[in-house]
């Protein structure tokens, strides 16, 4: 009996996506990643609700996160960078300190932002 394959999804009706590289900047203090996608996903989830952000297909990428620099990516629908770039402008504390978290750049491909952005 022969094995019935799904067709893949043609290029031009795939999701585009993004990759946003953002640094958080604070007096002297470093942050694990959890704080911070966290302050990210509930000023996302504030900005634009639950439908929105479901919609913006946000997914944290850890493995991509520099502690040194605290930098990092994360991956976004093309039509909602500028809502997460809005988000971040709106996050000011990560446990209860002052922060900015701003963003650094926008790449189309993952192994550009990450040596653009990330790794400098």
């Amino acid at each position: 009996m022969a094995k019935h394959r799904l067709k893949p999804i043609l290029p031009t009706l795939r999701e585009k996506k993004r990759y946003l590289a953002f640094e958080v900047i604070s007096k002297g203090r470093s942050y694990e990643y959890n704080p911070i996608a966290g302050a990210i996903h509930n000023s996302l989830l504030q900005l634009v609700g639950e439908l929105g952000e479901g919609r913006a297909g946000v997914i944290f990428l850890e493995d991509t996160f520099n502690k040194e620099l605290q930098r990092g990516l994360i991956k976004v629908n093309h039509k909602y960078v500028d809502h997460l770039r809005a988000a971040l402008a709106l996050i000011k504390n990560i446990e209860e300190s002052e922060v900015i978290v701003r963003s650094v750049g926008v790449s189309g491909i993952l192994k550009k932002a990450e040596n653009k952005y990330v790794a400098s």
